[in-house]
């Protein structure tokens, strides 16, 4: 019966086998017993395993060793975090107590939280139902179950990584987690467990240990606190309690929690601990093992070791302690993976009570400076004696910055220290310390209580709720803004304003350190109010003002809050100066407010206020300074900050608050950034003008510019309709868009500068031409009155600058940056900025060379610059200069940021000085340029000075050709000889304009137009083109300019010519000549060949004076050009007769590209001059140079110079052939070609229908045959960056190829061996006639004439020859899938197979011996001749011969053998007549083609015999006798119902005697679609269902499924629809759904049936049939997961009464399509539950039979005769596990049935045997 007790368990106490109950004792003696010897284990040993032992010693020392490490250590550390793992058991200290959390103190400062839902099982139960059933009664909250400093035992639940990085301890004090390794066995008298109040009883508490199978019990008596006195206790609440009896096989406990029992409770090892129980918070009696610096290694329970670290030691008692000492300890923690054990010895974890006193936390927060670092423990940090004596501990962590590496010797360095004071730790009793200096220095920490009402703070928004905002202002202190506060307005979506992240400035309202709470404001009034705040009562002094907001409306008026506590009324007299009836018609609650105070009662706390007093005006405020702002006013501020983008100052004398932004400094913008950095907080800058007032923010400007233009009482426009067209402004770049900038002007005006109306220059970039704050004059062009805008231009063309403004500017720049180098070197003690100043530009100086660089340049050294770095450029130095040489450089330029000094050796430079005069004109040469100023020389005066880099404000944007870069030659003029500003430099007045080269032309000597290859000339844009620029020149004559000789660097895509507008001047240099009229390049012989129109370059390479520019030929430029070189080249021209382009790379050199080398895009080569514009760059490669007449180049657009294997080019078909597929012409004169399988992924019927002559395509080169190219036009290989879904893989080799693959391919030839069939460009496969057809031909002809070349077919591979290279292949039904590809219409006869082949060649064989013997000489002559046509096939059966021999013989002798149809199988629905609905159209045979096929066999018999013969009187007999017979069998078939009617005459007249037979409709629609007559039978269909009677409901829907199957397979989806949504109308739903459900699921449509399904059981969802027939679909669709999800669903949808049976024919469902094993899962689960359900223990018991193996169909029987039920059934149960012996057993067994049923018969007594 030991089977019987396990199937079937019994009630009572749990048994358990001998092996189960010995394993788990056997496994912790292993773990827990490491220094035990097994010298049993030794014993057992056999002599011979002696040498094994000794080879075998050093790898048993090894795993003793790692054995041994369990539980021992050699370091002391503390608790770290990074070591803390789920299940890690600690002792804890509750230091807080929440609505729904705990916080616990856990060992070294870590903090842990305990939720509401890990306290114990009975708890949650409780909170559940209380939450379930909404009651208002009252649960225990967690304050009564905890108070803070109570000793608790936890578990590490989980950790928690938040979005910082920060990790969260989640623990539970849930028993059954925290008691985990106890169990029934363990529990003994005198253990000391934890445990949760789980409910309570009349004489004591049932305490819930967690350990299964036992109840605790606490008396009452036995419940006392430390009074000794009884203590009440809830459910939920944690108790720590003595196990003071064990009862009932450990069944049930008696506890006590008397805190004196507990505490002087000690562990012992009798009580059987393991390192798998032990338990946190014990006492145990230890010995000391080690005694190290950091801690104590103890050893307790005999073989456990422990740690002690320094923490945990008394002060006092910590050097007191040695080896061999044996003091009490307390478990801390207990590791269980590493078996890590850590312990206390302090004395308030030791004494008795379980309780920890928790010291105040006024301290917390606290800074403390000059803290001696006392000790220092490397692995966990130091310990630290602040200046009171109070010993503190910091973790190393702490010890450092977060982001920092730690560094020992920084930290012992410091004699002192100043630390934070952070946290308490109880159970160490020592204050936890930061020495971090951001934590030092912030303003507050911690505590609630640094925060005061009315103070800003910055936070961070955490999250948005309905009630307010989050904002977290520390780490450790969060703040709420409530809804009403988010905005000086309500804001109805929040989150429009707000996000998640996002820093924010709050006001604090209010603030309560003991509830932690924070509310805060943002409302923009309160935040910026500069009234005083009423934060007391005691603040709110009778007269004044200050803002509040307002919280409550009433009749009786409104109430207004102010900071913390501080509320007051305004009664409905003082709310305005008007009379206000209804006041929450004009105040809503949020509003801000301004009241003023009319009285104050500071002991009441009552307060009165007034709005109207405030709104006359009638304050007592502290009165403010007033200052009378005005633009243009001057003014003196002191700068009070700075900040990155200007200076924070106030006006003197008021002290008014200004801004002066960086940009305003001065009209230079590298000025302003040198004024920021040299001015500091505390000077006093003077000359400042007010610019404009924006609420209370006054801006002020420095820019000199704007000042004299305010000051001179220029055209100001005040406001809007000040502004007329025309006029001009001075202001500053305010903002810079792609499409233009703005333009800000005094008074806050701001105009739209265009990107046309920016420069007189092409603009392209448009942050390219302005800065934020450039200075620049704009002239009005257009106003929009309406709104209220107005465009300016900007163009220096229309905005002319005043005369010496230049000149003007750059004294006032210079005095600038002159002033910002006395200011530095005035305010610091700096050498440098000393020797700095005191340099000028053109001084001469005494250095020494010091060193000469790789690069040329030479720096110096010198006594009066020894600070600066001294460097003179490659150009500066000429000669070779030695190291030491002395030297007099001139000083060229002072870089104050890099305090980099320029000088220059040049002789023309050093050399003695010359006087200037005044109006003196002279070639200046740049020396030094930045960005606003340049340093010139005057020609060959050696004096030097500086000039501004543009002449006019708004000139920012130049050419590289006209930049003021070195060794750039200028025309300037003297205006000053010597000026004072410029420290005695001359002022000069410079153009833009190159100096007059040797070779100018004069037009004196040369008559016009006339010019020299070489000559530099000026001239203006006339005509800019796309290829080329028209230039008229001085003389008034015209040159040209080639699109490539504009720009060096020519972008590709770009239009260079674009670049130059009409009317811009340039300067050029002539390089050779065009034609008048043909404007052909001319080849030149001389330099001094002129020409009638010069081409002209503009490159700034060949406009240098030193520029080498040597004519070159045409020839020899294109020897340049190599096959494969990478050019830019211009369009220039498309032919579209030639479909060429023409580009040209130079004025010289044209290159052609054909139609094929344009692009590898079909679309865009349709179209070249779309896609390649006149004029545009482009990029080509190289493919051919010529240089015989004409000399061109040609070129490649598509990035391919030479054709290459992978190559995706573009082609031009060029003929369509079905043998070889498509010719097609390729670039660069090449042709290739395609096969059909390379033309799609997807083979198509017929291929090159979609292909043309002279079509455009992409295709990819794959291989080369001969002289021509193998070309793939498949997707696959044209766009392979795109996915697309390959059906017909492209095969190269015969590896691809496997047996019994199905492959497509094209017929290629049909002849006498059978058909060819293209599988790839390469690779052809043969099938063999009988592998062809299932027919029989003729010849091989007729089966070409309806399989032509090209056709599609889909093959099955038989075999392969990999070295013959043949592949055998297969077109039949049985093996493709596929209909037979001759259609059944033809009429022709099948080919015989298997045992009626052989039996056909018997009865042909015996025939033939008979005719021979009766025949005479004549008919054996035709014999012969038949017979020789007949050997051909006799070896073998594989040709056309085989089916003439047999057509020849067998129409005489067999004829009904060979008509005589393969039989067919009824799909659907049982009709007699051999008609199947599964059969496709083709292969439907009409009435009129078989008819056809019998006359067409006749005909060929007679073909045999030629001669007619004339019949004889026999014959003639016998024919007669055979009509009388048909005559005969047609009456009888008339006479007979059974018959099936082969006429439509038949049909209808069998219908008119049985209207309502669906059988004969049926039969009638099967008639007419073997005669492929659908529409007749869809007639016939809607004819059966209006003749029908109504009530014959299952004979109407026997047509309706007809019609579907019929709609199925010959109509469209739409046509199924419909009859479906019909059928669906007339007829019961459910059936219709059903039918055309498994219609879909024989079909194989299992995308249909499955949306059907889903459909059906959303309709249908009451009915278990429909869930069964889903069911079975998906698993035999082998979707066995998604079946047991519909059965769940299922049992859901369906009433409780069928969810049996439904699981039950859920799990046949499996046994026969699905997972055998979940079957027998889902049956047993069921008789398990249901174990008297005998009809589903005898499906089980079939299923098993069927399915199981032999024990597994005992095991159930043995089950089920052992079922509590009526007596008769277990005898039907015992006779069938008797049969199933007698069948399948042996004797012993079928004796063993007969015994068990003897025994049931004896056990049941009499009753069982009457």
């Amino acid at each position: 019966m030991a089977s019987t007790e396990e199937d079937f368990p019994r009630g009572g106490k749990t048994k358990q086998t001998t092996e189960s109950k010995a394993e788990p004792v056997r496994r912790h003696t292993e773990v827990d017993n490491l220094f035990e010897t097994h010298t049993a284990e030794e014993s057992k040993k056999r002599k011979g395993q002696k040498g094994d032992a000794l080879k075998k010693a050093k790898r048993q020392r090894t795993s003793k060793e790692e054995a041994l490490k369990l539980n021992t250590t050699t370091s002391v550390d503390i608790l770290q975090l990074k070591s803390l793992k789920v299940g890690t058991l600690l002792l804890g200290c509750v230091k807080e107590v929440a609505d729904l959390e705990v916080t616990i103190n856990l060992p070294s400062g870590l903090l842990g939280y305990l939720n509401i839902s890990n306290i114990s099982d009975s708890y949650t139960k409780i909170l559940s139902d209380h939450l379930d059933s909404a009651s208002s009664e009252e649960i225990f909250s967690l304050a009564s179950l905890f108070s803070p400093g109570m000793l608790v035992r936890c578990v590490v639940a989980r950790l928690d990584t938040a979005k910082g990085g920060s990790v969260s301890i989640q623990l539970s004090i849930n028993p059954k987690e925290v008691n985990k390794g106890l169990s029934t066995g363990f529990l003994k008298a005198g253990l000391i467990l934890s445990g949760c109040v789980e409910s309570i009883e009349d004489h004591g508490y049932l305490v819930d240990l967690g350990i299964k199978g036992t109840k605790a019990f606490l008396p009452k008596q036995a419940a006392k606190d430390k009074t000794n006195s009884p203590k009440e206790l809830k459910v939920g609440q944690y108790v720590t309690s003595l196990l003071e009896e064990v009862k009932n096989d450990e069944r049930v406990v008696r506890l006590s929690i008397s805190p004196t029992a507990v505490a002087q409770a000690v562990a012992d090892t009798a009580h059987g601990w393991t390192l798998t129980s032990l338990l946190p918070g014990l006492l145990v009696k230890a010995q000391i093992k080690k005694v190290t610096l950091h801690g104590l290694i103890l050893e307790f329970l005999s073989s456990f070791t422990g740690l002690v670290d320094f923490m945990h030691l008394e002060p006092e008692q910590a050097s007191t302690f040695n080896e061999g000492d044996n003091v009490k300890a307390c478990v801390l923690y207990v590791e269980p993976s590493t078996r890590l054990v850590g312990l206390s010895l302090r004395s308030h974890l030791l004494q008795p009570g379980g309780d920890v006193d928790l010291v105040a936390t006024e301290r917390i927060g606290e800074v403390a400076h000059g803290c001696k670092m006392t000790a220092l423990h490397h692995l966990s940090g130091a310990m630290l004696e602040l200046p009171d004596q109070t010993v503190v501990f910091v973790h190393r962590n702490h010890m450092k910055e977060p982001m920092e590496a730690f560094n020992l010797n920084r930290v012992m360095a410091k004699p002192e220290h100043t630390c934070r004071i952070m946290d308490f730790s109880p159970m160490e009793q020592v204050h936890l310390v930061s020495l971090r200096q951001s934590i030092v220095d912030a303003p507050f920490f911690r505590r609630y209580h640094d925060i005061q009402p009315g103070q800003i703070v910055q936070g961070t928004v955490t999250s948005l709720q309905n009630h307010g905002m989050m904002v977290k202002v520390t780490d450790y202190i969060r703040g709420l803004v409530p809804r009403t506060h988010l905005s000086d307005i309500i804001l109805k979506n929040p989150e429009k304003q707000y996000a998640v992240g996002m820093i924010i400035k709050c006001r604090v309202l209010s603030v309560d350190p003991r509830a932690k709470k924070l509310t805060l404001t943002r409302k923009r009034a309160l935040i910026d109010s500069s009234l005083p705040p009423f934060l007391t009562y005691e603040d709110a002094r009778r007269g004044h003002v200050s803002h509040g907001f307002i919280v409550c409306v009433k009749d009786f008026g409104c109430i207004v809050c102010f900071y913390g506590k501080v509320k007051g009324l305004v009664p409905p007299n003082e709310l305005s100066t008007e009379p206000v009836i209804v006041p929450e018609n004009v105040f809503y609650v949020g509003q801000v407010v301004k009241a003023k105070v009319l009285n104050c009662d500071v002991k009441k706390e009552k307060l009165l206020l007034s709005f109207k007093a405030v709104a006359g005006g009638d304050t007592e405020g502290p009165p403010k300074p007033k200052f009378d702002f005005e633009v243009g006013k001057k003014v003196e501020v002191k700068v009070v900050s700075k900040f990155l983008t200007g200076l924070e100052v106030s006006i003197l004398p008021e002290e008014i608050p200004a801004l002066l932004p960086m940009i305003h400094l001065s009209d230079h913008v590298s000025n302003c950034l040198l004024l920021w950095e040299g001015l500091q907080e505390g000077d006093i800058i003077s000359n400042i003008v007010c610019l404009s007032k924006k609420k209370q923010t006054i801006t002020l400007t420095k820019k000199p510019t704007l000042k004299s233009f305010l000051e001179e009482g220029g055209v100001v426009a005040k406001e809007f309709s000040d502004i007329t067209v025309g006029v001009q402004l001075i202001g500053w770049v305010n903002n810079i868009m792609p499409y233009g900038v703005f333009v800000e002007f005094p008074y806050g005006l701001v105009g739209l500068a265009p990107k046309a109306a920016m420069s007189d220059k092409f603009v392209g970039d448009t942050a390219a031409h302005f800065q934020l704050g450039h200075t620049v004059v704009a002239k009005v062009t257009n106003l929009d009155e309406e709104k209220h805008r107005f465009l300016v231009s900007l163009k220096v063309s229309e905005v002319p600058s005043p005369e010496r403004d230049g000149q003007a500017r750059l004294i006032r720049g210079l005095q600038e940056r002159k002033a910002v180098m006395e200011m530095m070197a005035s305010r610091g003690d700096s050498d440098l900025l000393k020797q700095l100043s005191a340099v000028t530009i053109g001084q001469r100086m005494k250095m020494s060379v010091d060193e000469v660089r790789e690069d040329g340049s030479v720096t110096f050294k010198s006594d009066e610059l020894s600070a600066a770095t001294v460097l003179a450029t490659k150009d500066h130095a000429p000669g070779k200069l030695a190291m030491g040489q002395e030297c007099m450089p001139v000083i060229l330029h002072v870089d104050l940021v890099t305090s980099e000094v320029y000088v220059s050796l040049l002789a023309k430079l050093t050399g003695k000085r010359k006087a200037v005069e005044a109006g003196s004109t002279h070639t200046a040469t740049v020396h030094h340029a930045d960005r606003d100023f340049a340093v010139i020389s005057l020609g060959d005066t050696a004096q030097l000075t500086v000039i501004q880099t543009t002449n006019h404000l708004n000139e920012t944007f130049r050419f590289d050709a006209e930049k003021l870069t070195a060794g750039k030659t200028l025309t300037i003029t003297v205006t000053k000889s010597s000026c004072e500003e410029l420290e005695g430099l001359p002022l000069v007045s410079w153009e833009l304009a190159p100096p007059i080269s040797k070779r100018l032309i004069s037009n004196s000597k040369r008559s016009k137009g006339m010019y020299r290859y070489g000559d530099v000339v000026k001239g203006k844009v006339k005509t800019v083109k796309p290829t080329c620029v028209l230039v008229t020149l001085e003389d008034g004559s015209t040159g040209c300019v080639h699109v490539s000789e504009i720009q060096e660097v020519v972008c590709v895509g770009t239009f260079p010519t674009s670049f130059l507008k009409i009317g811009s001047e340039v300067t050029a240099r002539v390089i050779g000549g065009r034609e008048g009229n043909s404007h052909r390049f001319l080849p030149f012989s001389h330099p001094n060949f002129t020409y009638s129109m010069p081409e002209l370059t503009l490159l700034p390479r060949n406009l240098k004076e030193d520029a080498d520019v040597k004519p070159v030929k045409t020839k020899e430029k294109l020897r340049r050009y190599q096959v494969g070189d990478d050019v830019i080249c211009f369009v220039s021209k498309y032919f579209p007769n030639r479909k060429c382009l023409e580009v040209t790379t130079g004025p010289s050199v044209t290159g052609t590209v054909e139609q094929l080398a344009m692009t590898s895009d079909p679309e865009g080569a349709k179209h070249p001059e779309k896609l390649f514009k006149l004029g545009q760059a482009v990029s080509a490669k190289v493919v051919t140079v010529s240089s015989s007449k004409p000399s061109r180049l040609s070129l490649s657009l598509n990035g391919v110079h030479k054709l290459e294997k992978g190559h995706v080019i573009m082609g031009l078909v060029q003929k369509l052939d079905p043998n070889l597929g498509l010719l097609v012409k390729l670039p660069f004169s090449a042709m290739g070609t395609v096969a059909m399988e390379d033309l799609a992924d997807k083979y198509k019927p017929k291929p090159l229908e979609r292909y043309s002559k002279d079509q455009l395509v992409r295709c990819c080169i794959v291989g080369e045959a001969k002289s021509n190219w193998q070309l793939s036009l498949r997707s696959s290989r044209t766009n392979p960056e795109k996915a697309s879904v390959v059906k017909d893989p492209e095969i190269v080799s015969l590896d691809d190829l496997s047996e019994g693959q199905i492959v497509r391919g094209y017929v290629r030839t049909v002849n006498a061996q059978g058909v060819f069939v293209s599988l790839s460009r390469s690779i052809k496969g043969r099938a063999q006639f009988q592998k062809a057809t299932k027919y029989f031909l003729a010849s091989h002809q007729d089966y070409a004439k309806k399989v032509p070349q090209s056709t599609l077919l889909t093959t099955k591979i038989l075999s392969i020859d990999k070295e013959s290279g043949l592949v055998d292949l297969s077109l039949l039904q049985e093996d493709t899938g596929k209909p037979d590809v001759l259609p059944e219409s033809l009429g022709l006869h099948l080919r015989l197979t298997g045992e009626a082949k052989e039996k056909r060649d018997a009865t042909k064989k015996r025939k033939r011996t008979e005719s021979e013997s009766k025949q005479g000489t004549a008919e054996n002559v035709s014999t012969k001749k038949k017979k020789t046509k007949k050997g051909k096939g006799e070896d073998s059966d594989s040709g056309v011969e085989v089916y003439f021999r047999e057509e020849v013989e067998e129409n005489k002798c067999e004829p009904a053998e060979v008509e005589k149809p393969v039989p067919v199988q009824p799909a659907r629905l049982q009709v007699t007549g051999g008609f199947s609905w599964d059969a496709a159209l083709s292969a439907l045979k009409p009435a009129s083609a078989a008819l056809g096929g019998e006359d067409s066999s006749d005909g060929e018999d007679g073909e045999v015999n030629i001669k007619p013969q004339k019949k004889s009187h026999h014959v003639q007999e016998v024919e007669k006798r055979e009509a009388e017979k048909a005559l005969t069998k047609l009456e009888t078939e008339l006479m007979d119902p059974g018959l099936r009617p082969q006429t439509a005459a038949s049909f209808e007249r069998l219908l008119l005697g049985s209207p309502d037979s669906s059988l004969l409709w049926l039969q009638f629609m099967a008639f007419h679609l073997q005669a492929t007559q659908i529409e007749q039978a869809r007639a016939v269909a809607e004819r059966a269902l209006k003749t029908i009677s109504f009530r014959e409901e299952q004979e109407k829907l026997n047509v309706w499924v007809a019609l579907l199957n019929l709609e199925n397979l010959y109509g469209t989806e739409e046509s199924l629809q419909k009859v479906f949504e019909r059928a669906v109308q007339y007829c019961e739903p459910m059936p219709v759904y059903q039918q055309l459900a498994d219609i879909y699921a024989k079909c194989q449509k299992t995308k249909e049936a499955e949306g059907l399904y889903k459909t059906m059981v959303k309709r249908f969802r009451q009915e278990k049939a429909v869930w069964l027939s889903y069911g079975t679909f998906l698993l035999q669709q082998g979707q066995s997961d998604a079946a047991s999800a519909l059965l769940q669903r299922a049992i859901k949808s369906l009433p409780n009464k069928d969810n049996v049976d439904l699981i039950a024919k859920f799990a046949q469902l499996e046994f026969r399509y699905g997972d055998v094993e979940r079957g027998k899962a889902m049956l047993d689960r069921i008789l398990t539950s249901y174990p008297k359900r005998t009809d589903l223990w005898s499906v089980f018991i079939d299923l098993m039979v069927k399915h199981g193996s032999q024990k597994e169909v005992r095991a159930v029987f043995d089950r089920v005769i052992h079922l509590s039920v009526a007596v008769k059934r277990i005898k039907f149960f015992f006779k069938r596990y008797l049969e199933y012996e007698k069948k399948s057993g042996t004797p012993e067994s079928i004796q063993a049935v007969k015994d068990k049923a003897l025994e049931y018969v004896e056990s049941k007594g009499t009753e069982a045997a009457r």
